[in-house]
């Protein structure tokens, strides 16, 4: 839809102009700095950051009502920059130009509603929200987009060339971060630090296919990103890595598309999230608190996040009740099967306990749970969610199980709507899904596959078939009819 066909009185909102300025804030000592440069962690206190809008007051006095018209009106306007995350352009990154941000096809990913048999299963209404569906097939493409339009930005404001963005990763903030430095070649190069043995073959293909430097370290998550955090501090180079807090404010995207697709009225919602480094949740708590101080949004969802027992410290801080007593620690984390989310010691582990107390205090009373899975639910769930027509990976299975045990618990009443994160493909974890049904996990991951669940190719080389089709051989006249007529009916009982 061409700009002159939009009503006059929100025309003149629908492409933005950069204005204002952003700054970091430190999350522990409130120390700001200005945000024309790459910084990842507090120079004063070593701390992580969050980004912020020096013009956020003028951006919450425009009024909810003009804003829902400005996003829906926006979804019809063909703007490639606007297209993506920018939709929600003055709440996400208003400083950069429009001719300076990427986009690769990602966000505004299916919100599916889930079928009758899933919804009397767990008691409550609910949908996937598929971010399987972004260009490098995980949520992360939301982040990526961000801190890569911003990386264009500075680069071609400062003239730089031939940057190295870093990341240490699981598997998807690899191949996202590789895709996107991949279409920024006159100024980026990639590598990326993944734990050997600890990504699947899919996921392990993709910053390959991209061309970045892959380097495969002994160990787990944890200890690439001490090496990832050395190198930021040390050497000239681009953390991709949700230290960066350019790639939190992507992600909040997620937030305010949930919005969107609701009507903005989110008020009986229930977010329900894996967490792994913390980034997400992060970005889902502070994109809600934005469309609540900016009139968007009139009421608050619950959020609930999940973790697997085998990488459980959120749900450890959290567990003690009295808020006093809480003390963060980092756990030693044990082979999981929701591999995104193997993680004991989560980078935004700051901003998550600043963002949670200020979420409950917005909301008028506690609005943020989380809660502990097993391997085995995580499995079984995403076996059932996608034996229902859904795709998620073993993080949305993880999501599934998270909303189970919320219900079980109480968090969650009948009267609510679930919206959970499927985070990648299934594709990218099918792997898993091979395991489950050749009952080959290791005993370290405690799975026993439910036998009304396992699937299996079944072998139609019948006895009963004298003459059967070969490559280069095929069955011609009668031989070919009597192999349709012995096939057709054995395949009618299946």
């Amino acid at each position: 839809m061409k700009i002159e066909q939009f009503p006059e009185d929100i025309r003149s909102c629908l492409i933005p102009e950069p204005r204002g300025r952003m700054f970091y804030r430190c999350i522990a000592c409130k120390s700001e700095f200005d945000s024309d440069r790459l910084l990842y962690t507090c120079p004063e206190c070593g701390q992580v950051l969050m980004l912020h809008n020096e013009n956020i007051e003028d951006i919450n006095s425009f009024g909810g009502e003009k804003w829902r018209r400005i996003f829906d009106y926006r979804r019809m306007l063909n703007k490639t920059a606007l297209k993506g995350i920018f939709r929600y352009y003055e709440f996400i990154a208003p400083t950069i130009p429009l001719d300076r941000i990427i986009y690769l096809g990602e966000a505004h990913t299916p919100l599916v509603e889930v079928n009758n048999r899933l919804k009397k299963m767990v008691g409550i209404k609910f949908y996937f929200k598929n971010d399987g569906l972004n260009p490098s097939a995980s949520f992360k493409d939301r982040g990526m987009a961000c801190a890569l339009s911003y990386l264009n930005y500075l680069a071609k404001k400062e003239k730089m060339t031939n940057l190295l963005a870093i990341c240490a990763s699981t598997g998807d903030t690899s191949a996202s971060a590789a895709l996107y430095s991949s279409y920024l070649e006159d100024i980026l190069k990639s590598a990326v630090l993944l734990p050997k043995g600890k990504v699947t073959p899919q996921q392990l293909s993709q910053p390959l296919g991209s061309g970045a430097s892959v380097l495969e370290l002994p160990g787990v998550f944890d200890d690439c990103m001490k090496v990832v955090e050395f190198l930021a501090e040390n050497y000239p180079v681009a953390l991709l890595n949700s230290k960066n807090s350019w790639r939190i404010l992507g992600q909040e995207s997620f937030s305010f598309e949930i919005a969107q697709d609701f009507d903005f009225d989110v008020a009986d919602k229930v977010v329900v999230v894996p967490v792994g480094n913390a980034g997400n949740i992060t970005a889902i708590m502070n994109g809600f608190l934005k469309f609540l101080n900016a009139g968007v949004i009139e009421k608050l969802p619950k959020i609930i996040g999940v973790q697997s027992e085998h990488a459980d410290p959120v749900y450890l801080y959290y567990s003690e009740q009295d808020k006093d007593k809480r003390v963060f620690k980092s756990v030693d984390v044990r082979p999981s099967v929701a591999q995104a989310a193997m993680i004991g010691d989560p980078v935004s582990m700051p901003r998550v306990i600043e963002l949670a107390e200020k979420y409950n205090e917005a909301a008028g009373g506690k609005k943020i749970f989380v809660v502990r899975v097993s391997e085995q639910e995580i499995m079984d769930s995403m076996i059932i969610a996608n034996r229902n027509g859904n795709i998620a990976c073993t993080q949305g299975g993880e999501s599934l199980a998270g909303l189970i045990k919320a219900v079980q618990e109480g968090y969650v009443d009948s009267r609510e709507t679930g919206v959970l994160d499927s985070t990648a493909h299934i594709l990218k974890f099918a792997v898993f899904q091979e395991m489950y049904f050749n009952n080959s996990f290791g005993p370290e991951f405690n799975i026993k596959p439910r036998p009304e669940l396992k699937n299996a190719p079944v072998d139609m080389l019948l006895k009963s078939i004298s003459k059967h089709p070969l490559p280069g051989k095929p069955l011609k006249g009668k031989d070919m009819q009597a192999y349709v007529l012995e096939i057709s009916a054995e395949a009618s009982c299946r």
